[in-house]
């Protein structure tokens, strides 16, 4: 029953992921206790003196709900990546750049003040990490297999685990089918590596697999073993496949930061707690770097606001596919858009133009010349009310997104003399198990 239990709740969880929420995960999602129990105290407040109503548990009402809020959160999060959520500090995060994003990008992590001098760096990159690959035999695609009609079964260790793979073999079965099969086997199994079938020009098939991570840990010689020397079923296929050749053994990304020699197991670095670097490309000749360091505040400052409106106009986007299916989601495009009205006059002095869908569109000459002028920073006032507003409103979506959705009120509350009820908004979450309960 317990196993039953996490299988479901992990199938739930994949189909929620995959269907309805961004594809993303920022250290935003995470929360002190404070934090949550604010949250709670919100929705409490929230909740005390809202309408009954009966619950639209369509299929469209379920993607809605389920995708405005995560829609909002991910609004939320992008307005916190612009240099936190204090007032103060929003649009003040500093931008980092790179001189070759051939050879490397870079992303500023730091929480340094923005007073502080940043270090530079010169990067050039000897070797990208890679990933282990395993390349099978070419076998005639279209023959019949010449192993046994057995159940057949093969090992795999990957990172100190230990999975067993266990399939039937028929005597009809050609070589591409198996191939196939252990195609999907493997890389449906999600235990960090995937195969595919390869096919040369001679009508030969062979399954070429990959492990996911790359570069190896000290002491590690592999990222993956594949035998079937001690599995529990019939042993033979490793050996017929191939499965257990080595054609590219995963390596450590190289390169030198200031002429001192640095590795990685991934192509990702972070440098001096200030830098998040992703290496892109080998130089191209010996000596040939990157530079690494901060955009001047004016280039910050454009770069975080032009994030801050591709957040906003994929937000208003995103509700405005559900206008079809659900009436209320013109009220909550309304809502979010007339925000920028209300700053309309001080965004457009800033260089942010409102559109007549309600998005907006950034004017980068503009913007730039206001960020140099004397009037800087009463110009761009009206900019951080704004995202301010922007942020509460996306915080409202995300806490009672049901508010939203077209449900039937059945009754009002006597004002003051009710009990709260929390779990109200939460309701979309039980949507996301149907069908799997």
């Amino acid at each position: 029953m317990a196993y039953n239990t996490i299988n479901n709740l992990t199938n739930v969880y994949n189909f929620y992921m995959t269907t309805y929420a961004p594809k993303s995960s920022t250290p935003y999602d995470t929360h002190k206790k404070s934090e949550l129990r604010n949250v709670y105290n919100s929705i409490v407040k929230m909740n005390k003196e809202a309408p009954l109503f009966i619950l639209d548990t369509s299929k469209e009402s379920q993607q809605f709900a389920v995708g405005i809020k995560e829609n909002a959160r991910e609004l939320r999060n992008t307005i916190a990546s612009l240099g936190g959520l204090d007032e103060e500090e929003l649009l003040n995060k500093k931008v980092a750049y790179s001189s070759n994003e051939e050879i490397v990008s870079a992303k500023y992590v730091g929480s340094r003040k923005p007073d502080t001098d940043f270090p530079s760096y010169e990067v050039e990159v000897q070797h990208l990490a890679s990933p282990q690959v395993n390349l099978g035999k070419f076998l005639p695609a279209d023959e019949p297999n010449t192993l046994s009609p057995a159940t057949y079964s093969f090992d795999v260790g990957i990172d100190d685990l230990n999975y067993e793979f266990q399939f039937s073999i028929k005597s009809s079965d050609t070589n591409n089918d198996i191939q196939s099969r252990l195609a999907r086997l493997i890389t449906n199994a999600n235990i960090g590596m995937s195969a595919k079938v390869i096919t040369d020009d001679k009508g030969g098939s062979a399954l070429r697999m990959e492990s996911d991570a790359t570069g190896l840990k000290d002491g590690r010689k592999a990222q993956f073993v594949i035998s079937d020397q001690r599995t529990s079923k019939t042993a033979g296929v490793v050996d017929y496949l191939g499965l257990d050749y080595t054609a590219s053994p995963a390596t450590n990304a190289s390169f030198l930061v200031n002429g001192e020699e640095r590795t990685s197991t991934s192509n990702h670095y972070t440098l001096g707690n200030t830098y998040e670097l992703k290496l892109n490309g080998v130089s191209s000749e010996e000596g040939e770097t990157a530079s690494i360091g901060i955009k001047t505040d004016v280039e910050s400052l454009a770069e975080n606001i032009n994030t801050l409106v591709k957040g906003y106009n994929s937000f208003l986007q995103a509700v405005s596919e559900y206008s079809a299916v659900q009436p209320k989601s013109n009220r909550l495009f309304n809502e979010m858009s007339s925000v920028a009205r209300v700053y309309a006059k001080g965004l457009t002095s800033a260089g942010l133009n409102l559109n007549l869908d309600g998005t907006l569109e950034v004017d980068n000459n503009v913007l730039r010349q206001k960020a140099t002028s004397e009037d800087a920073k009463e110009a761009f006032s009206s900019m951080k009310g704004f995202t301010n507003s922007v942020l509460r409103k996306s915080n409202q979506v995300s806490l009672n997104p049901m508010h939203y959705v077209n449900n039937v009120i059945v009754a009002y509350k006597n004002p003051g003399k009710n009990f709260a009820s929390p779990y109200i908004t939460s309701a979309y979450s039980g949507m996301m198990f149907n069908s799997y309960c």
